[in-house]
């Protein structure tokens, strides 16, 4: 909102206070004013001048020589190239001597062989943007009224000595808006009066309903009607404080009848619309919804069709305006209207935004229908328009007013006591001090012994809770003016909860061992929501995604670090090693939220080790990866939980997939793409991991206790099996840790053969056993009894042999 200081002035009292100052206080009371702009660009020395006498240049076609009375004695010569100027006009003249914007300053000067005595200015060259002047004006000068006094300040006449507020609202401060609703706010923050315009209508014996009547059939959408008829307008330019005040408010002047109706918009934020009468086709104003597909060319010359959901003003059969958004160019007020019908009216905000946003059109009556607007101003507004259309384009105005009104509004009452309103502020303020703030904010209330009953007034329709009351008297009394004081408890240091310090322990330990972080986008295609998911649901499609590559949540991280791998492999980058942290969405029914679940997964692929000078290279394989995840889970303190299981899944090789297992449910998966699976996505050999992130770092781990270096020696016995092929060797190693008991300590895997001097379907598992006790030296008796459990124990479980 574009606020005119001295336009303000009319209706609050601004003595010994600065636009600057006012803006100050205006940001500290709770409405952000983002800039002052003063109008004047530093222009100094421009005066209304009267041309007596133009005649066209002796040596330049596109040049006019102008006798012209600056009110200085004798008349000067000026050379003007506008095409528009013309003998009689009033005109704004820079005198010799005079700095127009940029710092240009006016000297004599000789134009084609003609003295020239200064510069016959456009609106333009006077620092006003050129989408602000009127369209008459746009490509040449701008002439003064008749009446306008040669020699006067033309700065001051084009109020460009005036300041404006661009004031930042937010969309429940719609009362300011207007400018009666800021000078309601001023008053306020000052302790001042509002003076409100005086509205005096002068009617003819004629009656409204002879020329028009209102009939509402969407009441529900437009509650209130009004309309009043003025004839015998004579359009013409609007009074220059007019054209003016709506330049600074960043509005084109157009004509008398449309000027006003943008002034009283900007005065008590009621938007208007008048229609040419003799145009509209009929006696007959319906208001109604729309017929799907009906169409309607708005003023912008645009041809719309319509829909339902569109809220129209007809004359009975067409449309002649889209309500509250943009009238219809059949209807349009030009320069023969005589007759004008004046429509205000009171349109519920969801209805015209729908109309707003499906036709692209935001306009500022729009604006100020979708953010609420007061109904206890609309036919004040309109008795207004219609006084300034009689004052202005020598209208009559028709007796009485067409309505159709069905709004029912209770008045809004707040109850909070004083008590109620220091304890949450931290103040002392007094009864008396909260009831000076409601009265500058003129709400009308009753004080019983410290308890405030408030009646809201209809234009501030922000306000309908206590906490609303307490927020006007803290900014009214003065944010600065409020006690600083720290709050009563005892501190404690912030930290990271137990979940989010073992995530980042995960994230450090992954990049210590050589991976590389990536953060990927949680939305992705349809065809690779479900890929790789430990969990596969139904999936969640966004109601308007930016793409098809973006428009489904994500469940599972492997597909977008694969794209991650594609990508650094495009640009001569073959060794990779990447891992991610994020969640995964799956959906749990159409009345409920997706759930969110963390994961952890990692894509590797290339050469993981090179020791050139050794002639030594080790490329990423089933082991490494797994090795990676074993060295995380012991850091986890996991190790003696977790399982591996040789496993099939989508779009994995059938022989280097394993599941894995915590405490004997499966977390996630390891193991190598299928080959055709990368070839199909131009990968080379690549292995991927995916852990459910949440179940690992919630999976409670008993306290990590000292144990004593050893005082007695460990003794090892190394034992080769030999098994059927199908015989899993993690099976056999916990069978030999459960027959092994207390004494046997470890149990590793060093060796697995299969070869020629095995028996076809063969193979030969080599572990290495320690046994040791703390307390003692263990005898070579004890083992060999305890070593011979194992063997007994593995021979009847896997039919073993030992190999000799």
């Amino acid at each position: 909102m574009l606020v005119s200081y001295k336009w303000l002035q009319e209706y609050v009292d601004l003595t010994g206070i600065t636009a600057k100052e006012l803006a100050e206080k205006i940001t500290k009371s709770g409405i952000e004013v983002e800039s002052v702009e003063v109008l004047n660009k530093g222009v100094k020395g421009v005066v209304v001048g009267h041309v007596l006498e133009r005649e066209q240049h002796p040596n330049a076609d596109k040049l006019s020589k102008c006798l012209v009375d600056i009110g200085e004695g004798e008349p000067v010569q000026i050379i003007c190239g506008a095409p528009n100027v013309a003998k009689g006009q009033k005109v704004a003249v820079a005198k010799v001597g005079a700095v127009l914007p940029g710092n240009f300053k006016i000297k004599k000067a000789k134009l084609r062989g003609e003295e020239s005595h200064g510069m016959i200015c456009s609106l333009q060259e006077l620092g006003i943007e050129s989408k602000l002047v009127a369209k008459e004006y746009a490509d040449g000068i701008f002439v003064f009224p008749s009446d306008a006094p040669v020699g006067a300040d033309a700065l001051e006449l084009l109020n460009l000595d005036d300041e404006v507020l661009e004031l930042g609202l937010t969309p429940n401060r719609a009362d300011c808006l207007s400018m009666i609703g800021v000078a309601y706010e001023v008053a306020a923050i000052l302790g001042r009066e509002v003076k409100l315009p005086s509205v005096e209508l002068e009617e003819t014996n004629e009656s409204v309903h002879d020329y028009v009547s209102v009939k509402v059939e969407a009441t529900e959408d437009n509650p209130l009607y009004a309309a009043r008829i003025v004839k015998n307008v004579k359009i013409g330019p609007s009074p220059l404080w007019m054209q003016t005040r709506l330049m600074a408010a960043g509005i084109r002047p157009h004509n008398n009848v449309v000027d006003i109706t943008n002034y009283i918009l900007l005065e008590y934020g009621q938007p208007l619309h008048a229609f040419d009468y003799d145009r509209l086709g009929s006696k007959e104003i319906l208001v109604r919804r729309a017929k799907a597909g009906e169409k309607i060319v708005t003023l912008d010359d645009v041809e719309r069709t319509l829909t339902e959901d569109h809220l129209v003003i007809t004359n009975g059969t067409e449309p002649v305006a889209l309500a509250g958004v943009m009238g219809g160019a059949n209807s349009e007020v030009q320069n023969d209207t005589t007759t004008v019908l004046i429509e205000s009216a009171y349109f519920t905000s969801a209805t015209i935004r729908k109309a707003s946003k499906d036709h692209g059109l935001r306009s500022e009556a729009s604006t100020r229908f979708e953010k609420g607007i007061d109904p206890a101003r609309t036919k004040e507004a309109l008795d207004r328009a219609a006084a300034l259309m009689a004052e202005y384009a020598g209208g009559e105005i028709v007796g009485g007013v067409a309505e159709v009104n069905t709004l029912k509004q209770e008045e809004v009452v707040v109850t909070i006591t004083l008590e109620r309103i220091n304890d949450v502020l931290g103040t002392a303020i007094t009864k008396e001090e909260v009831a000076t703030i409601l009265t500058n904010l003129q709400f009308a209330f009753t004080e019983d012994n410290g308890t405030f009953t408030i009646t809201v007034p209809s234009r501030r329709r922000d306000i309908s809770i206590p906490e609303d009351i307490i927020e006007e008297v803290a900014r009214l009394y003065g944010y600065d003016n409020l006690p600083t004081t720290l709050p009563v408890a005892e501190s404690q240091p912030g930290k990271l909860t137990p979940y989010q310090a073992k995530r980042r322990k995960v994230r450090r330990y992954l990049e210590d061992a050589g991976l590389f972080q990536a953060i990927t986008y949680s939305l992705t295609s349809e065809e690779k929501a479900t890929k790789f998911a430990l969990e596969k649901a139904e999936p969640i499609r966004l109601a308007m995604p930016m793409s098809e590559e973006r428009s489904v949540l994500r469940q599972s991280l492997i597909p977008h670090l694969l794209e991650v791998v594609s990508y650094n492999r495009a640009r001569q980058t073959d060794n990779v090693s990447v891992y991610e942290t994020g969640a995964v969405y799956l959906a749990k029914g159409n009345d409920e939220l997706p759930e969110e679940k963390e994961r952890l997964a990692g894509a590797i692929t290339g050469v993981w080790h090179a020791h050139l000078w050794q002639g030594e290279k080790k490329a990423v394989d089933f082991y490494v990866v797994k090795g990676i995840l074993d060295g995380l889970f012991h850091m986890l303190g996991l190790e003696n939980r977790i399982e591996y299981k040789q496993a099939k899944r989508e779009h994995m090789h059938p022989g280097r997939t394993a599941e894995i297992l915590l405490d004997g449910r499966v977390i996630g998966f390891v193991g190598q793409l299928h080959p055709s699976f990368q070839k199909e996505n131009d990968l080379k050999e690549t292995y991927v991991f995916e852990l459910a992130l949440t179940d690992l770092l919630n999976a409670e781990v008993e306290e990590i206790l000292y144990s004593p270096i050893p005082r007695f020696p460990s003794m090892t016995r190394d034992i080769a099996l030999v098994v059927d092929k199908d015989v899993i060797a993690g099976d056999i190693q916990k069978t030999i840790i459960e027959a092994g008991g207390e004494l046997l300590k470890e149990v590793s895997i060093f060796d697995v053969y299969e070869g020629d001097r095995l028996p076809e379907g063969k193979k030969s598992i080599a572990f290495s056993l320690r046994y040791f006790d703390p307390e003692r030296t263990l005898t070579d008796e004890e083992v060999t009894k305890v070593h011979e459990q194992v063997i007994k124990a593995v021979e009847e479980k896997f039919a073993a042999t030992l190999r000799s």
